[in-house]
């Protein structure tokens, strides 16, 4: 089932000012695994060196009891993994951390640079070696090549010379600074525990150790926390508001707090629109668990249509299992999802999921239902057709291999195979926002991209593979 998403991207933790930094470090990157699952890593500092540990996998994988005793001091930032550029491997796993003539320097990244490539090139060409794929290492060399004795100064730099999303947790032995990039596309909040200051991709990581959030850090500001205090700076040019609204769709967990909303009330919200737009006559409504569940029950409520756990989704399949020699049909989705037979024979099913990326599993979801016995099948989108790839920090097919860039609605319900099939309409989608409806990426719907890059559509995205 490995299609049926656009994968998750990245997630970042800072701790400045707290004794256990390391283990609250590991808890908020615990709480936000969702949002990468390919290496795991964290980095502390004792106000004199940093101590550094990565590995690849999940969190509870890579940090046991013994390996966090290791990482000393109070001061820590870390980082959860999903490659959208850069290979699968521990030179890439991040916070990415090294010595330069200022001292000590770790950097934890939630985004992608659209223009790293060709920063990357020229860097090349005037000696610089790097040790990873990664755009991240970008903005390392940049701070490192920069003027100045004054570490922010370097900071703003650097990163007045990179274009893309970037929310960014920067460590030195006694300073941390959090950036997000003008227009905004990814959350960075900010929190408050025992007088300590933290920082998360979402606020989730804040209710596991019992932090206050306090607000997000806001589009094109820097805030640094040292010795000195809590300082906040603007110093980038001020651009149009660009959130990524897959954050709400399906990247975020429902219990957070995203860009100033809670994820499940705008999942509920969707679903409930869904169902004034697309009303259906059903005897059942029931989510692709689990991102689709606030959805469902939006539409449930909106249509009167009863509620039901129609699909039950096996939450302990790791990356790899036992596939029997036996062929069974379907086992790919099976593994993870199953129908309640006795819940769905005999009934018209409305099946609610948040977004058809290229289709293939959905058409199984969709076959396995009618082997339950459905009477008829309706499927329901709470979010627009995509037929275009993200290039800010999403991992997402091509162009070519979204199904919705090739075939209209109605050709990719005959695909399904399903009674009905509606998406949410966009205007629709983004009038819950009231006032901030027009603070959000929507390229992935209408190819409307904030930042360009020169041939984003030939090929995407791992950009540094023209380079290698």
């Amino acid at each position: 089932m490995e299609d049926r998403k656009f994968h998750d991207e990245c997630a970042v933790f800072g701790v400045y000012g707290h004794p256990e930094a390391a283990n609250l470090a590991y808890l908020g990157l615990y709480a936000q695994q969702h949002r990468g699952q390919e290496s795991s890593g964290i980095v502390t500092s004792d106000r004199s060196s940093h101590h550094v540990d990565v590995g690849m996998g999940l969190v509870q994988d890579v940090f046991t009891p013994e390996r966090i005793a290791e990482l000393h001091g109070d001061l820590a930032i870390g980082h959860n993994r999903y490659s959208t550029t850069g290979e699968s491997m521990l030179k890439n796993a991040q916070p990415l951390a090294i010595d330069f003539s200022l001292g000590a320097l770790a950097i934890a990244h939630n985004g992608n640079l659209v223009n790293a490539a060709a920063i990357r090139s020229a860097l090349e060409e005037q000696g610089s070696i790097f040790r990873s794929t990664m755009d991240t290492e970008v903005i390392v060399h940049l701070i490192a090549k920069a003027e100045g004795s004054n570490f922010i100064t370097r900071v703003v730099d650097a990163l007045l010379q990179v274009q893309g999303a970037y929310s960014l947790l920067l460590l030195t032995e006694d300073e941390m600074v959090a950036v997000r990039d003008p227009h905004g596309f990814r959350p960075l909040a900010i929190g408050k525990l025992d007088g300590a200051t933290v920082f998360a991709s979402e606020t989730c990581a804040f209710d596991l150790i019992g932090a206050e959030y306090v607000r997000d850090v806001q589009p094109s500001e820097m805030v640094a926390v040292s010795p000195r205090g809590m300082r906040s700076f603007f110093p980038f040019p001020k651009k149009n508001p660009a959130q990524c609204i897959f954050e709400f769709i399906y990247f975020a967990r429902p219990d957070s707090l995203v860009f100033g909303d809670t994820v499940y009330n705008v999942r509920k919200k969707l679903g409930m629109e869904l169902a004034k737009e697309m009303p259906v006559e059903a005897d059942l409504v029931f989510a692709v668990p689990d991102s689709g569940v606030p959805a469902a029950l939006g539409y449930a409520e909106q249509s009167g249509i009863p509620f039901g756990m129609g699909l039950i989704r096996n939450h302990y399949v790791g990356r790899t299992f036992i596939e029997p020699s036996q062929q069974i049909r379907h086992f790919g989705v099976k593994i993870k999802l199953n129908p309640i037979r006795k819940l769905i024979e005999g009934k018209r099913v409305v099946v609610v999921d948040d977004s058809i990326v290229r289709g293939t599993t959905c058409r199984k979801i969709i076959e396995m239902i009618r082997l339950a016995g459905a009477k008829e099948v309706h499927m329901r989108i709470s979010s627009p057709p995509t037929p275009n790839p993200c290039y800010y920090g999403i991992d997402t097919p091509t162009k070519a291999e979204l199904i919705a860039s090739s075939k209209t609605p109605e050709e990719i319900r005959k695909y399904l195979g399903c009674e009905t099939l509606a998406y949410l309409d966009r205007g629709r989608m983004l009038e819950i926002f009231g006032e901030r409806r027009g603070h959000f990426c929507t390229a992935c719907f209408n190819g409307d991209y904030p930042v360009t890059l020169p041939g984003m559509d030939i090929h995407q995205p791992d950009l540094f593979e023209s380079i290698r």
